[in-house]
């Protein structure tokens, strides 16, 4: 890729070659409101919608599902927004970045989260959007919903994902450019579909907040919403590593935090049209065997089945390819042998697989939000560390340090001890297991602690707390060299005198004399 416009534009049709190696600056042509794009698209999803629905599905009344929805929506815009910076500051992944604070080898802990999350959320948004492509043309035309039809569906779907995955950033930006307009037109056009039926004042199950079951079901509402924002934690680098070392954080952190929040509108779609289904059609927010897609076909006018496939299958498209791109290039990384369309090619053909054994021979299509909810409670900790290094790095990284690992080289400023910086090690490990300890998912998963808050699942917040705590207790009584904080110094914590080892080994071992920092 080239910087002048002309050659950008070329670019949109061929296959990028970029693998996880340092973007140089000539080639980082995106802007922020790029990076809104890409992340709004990936949720503005009928996905989404289905998240949206979980107050209603709580029993929560429309006013009390609408706060639960704001409250974990904000607080996890907030913590996604500082994993939006790892991309310009190093011109790579997250996971590449988080070298710098789990050890050159300890990165693969977020290859190995970003690969789980990528395909639980493909199969979500292949399953999803699938179902509901096949339900409105059985509505519309009269297509038979039989197995075969929904195999037809899946396989069209995921293969137009793997198509754009294949073809990379420019391409895949392009695909959500056009995403963003139509489905949030098509999500408005619902606004009309539904306002005769909806009633803001749906009372739910709950006569007051004094009811014992009430914040269990506020505060699981609340976390099913977080989870989404907290779900690209892992993807963001992916795409900012395209924008200028030099764009101000605050722009690049406030597209980040923007983009979830923008995310109201198919979760308020989802609210909205989960408590018309309760109302008009109970049996489909049965809880014990929901099915929202069913209940949104049975509530809609003829006239919206058409724009509802539209969205089924211009949503679920943002999604998956969002989620398949960036795990595609982390794998590539790890397996270096792989380039970045090889490693596309065979992530996409597993996820496939998964999704045909998974929705045909082992029913796993309702266990496999489950999956995804476990996946955040272990990604959330990673999370807390990335943030927290990089406030106590000043934002400082030596990008070509961060490289050790994909040229099978070893030392630099992030060797700590064989490759594993075990403060951010520890720190993940303990308290992703403490949160899974605390997780209360009834019929699903319940972890030995999950009945400690009266029912409520609190895995994510008790998870994050513990994070944050440990990571910064540690990092002060077991500082780390001064060398990894760059000429600044640390802030908040202490730095030690340990010598950092050299670069060495590789191919490219020359370009250890003269390493490439960033700020």
């Amino acid at each position: 890729m080239n910087s002048s416009g002309a050659s950008v534009t070329s670019s949109i049709t061929e296959v990028e070659t970029n693998g996880v190696e340092r973007i140089p600056e000539a080639d980082r042509t995106a802007r922020p409101v790029d990076l809104f794009r890409l992340a709004f698209g990936g949720a503005n999803t009928f996905a989404t919608c289905v998240l949206g629905a979980f107050p209603i599905l709580f029993g929560l009344s429309f006013r009390q599902g609408l706060a639960a929805t704001v409250l974990g929506l904000v607080v996890g815009a907030l913590l996604l927004a500082p994993m939006a910076l790892f991309g310009p500051t190093n011109g790579t992944n997250n996971a590449v970045s988080s070298s710098a604070h789990l050890g050159v080898h300890g990165r693969i802990v977020g290859s190995f989260l970003s690969l789980l999350t990528a395909v639980a959320f493909f199969s979500i948004s292949v399953w999803s959007s699938g179902d509901a492509l096949v339900g409105g043309a059985h509505r519309l035309a009269g297509l038979p919903e039989s197995d075969v039809s929904y195999g037809v569906a899946y396989a069209i779907f995921a293969g137009l994902v793997l198509v754009v995955c294949v073809y990379g950033f420019r391409f895949m930006l392009l695909v959500n450019k056009i995403a963003v307009v139509a489905a949030s037109a098509l999500f408005v056009l619902g606004a009309f579909a539904f306002a005769g039926d909806f009633d803001p004042g749906y009372a739910g199950a709950f006569a007051s907040t004094a009811d014992p079951l009430f914040w269990p079901a506020f505060i699981g509402s609340a976390l099913i919403v977080l989870s989404n924002p907290v779900s690209f934690g892992a993807f963001l680098g992916d795409w900012s590593r395209y924008i200028p070392t030099a764009t101000p954080r605050r722009r690049v952190m406030g597209a980040a935090f923007l983009a979830q929040i923008a995310t109201l509108l198919p979760f308020l779609f989802g609210l909205a049209t989960a408590s018309i289904i309760a109302a008009k059609a109970a049996k489909y927010v049965d809880p014990a065997a929901p099915n929202y897609v069913g209940g949104l076909l049975a509530i809609s006018p003829g006239w919206y089945f058409l724009p509802l496939c539209l969205i089924a299958l211009i949503g679920g498209l943002s999604t998956g390819t969002t989620a398949l791109y960036g795990t595609g290039l982390d794998v590539s990384s790890v397996f270096t042998r792989f380039s970045r369309v090889q490693s596309t090619f065979f992530i996409g053909a597993l996820s496939i697989a998964f999704i045909f054994v998974g929705r045909f021979a082992l029913n796993l299509a309702q266990s496999i939000s489950t999956f995804a909810t476990l996946i955040i409670t272990c990604t959330a900790p990673w999370m807390i560390v990335m943030a927290l290094g990089y406030l106590t790095r000043r934002g400082w990284y030596d990008a070509d340090a961060l490289q050790v690992f994909n040229r099978r080289q070893i030392g630099g400023r992030y060797w700590f001890n064989h490759g594993w910086n075990w403060r951010g090690m520890s720190t993940w490990v303990v308290s992703a297991v403490v949160a899974l300890l605390f997780t209360n998912l009834p019929g699903q998963f319940v972890g030995p602690l999950g009945n400690l808050a009266n029912g409520a699942d609190i895995s994510l917040p008790v998870g994050l707390a513990l994070a944050a705590v440990l990571y910064l207790a540690l990092l002060t009584v077991f500082p780390e060299p001064r060398g990894v904080y760059g000429p600044d110094g640390p802030r908040l914590v202490r730095a030690s005198d340990t010598e950092v080892p050299p670069i060495t080994g590789g191919p490219e071992e020359s370009l250890a004399a003269e390493p490439a920092a960033a700020h």
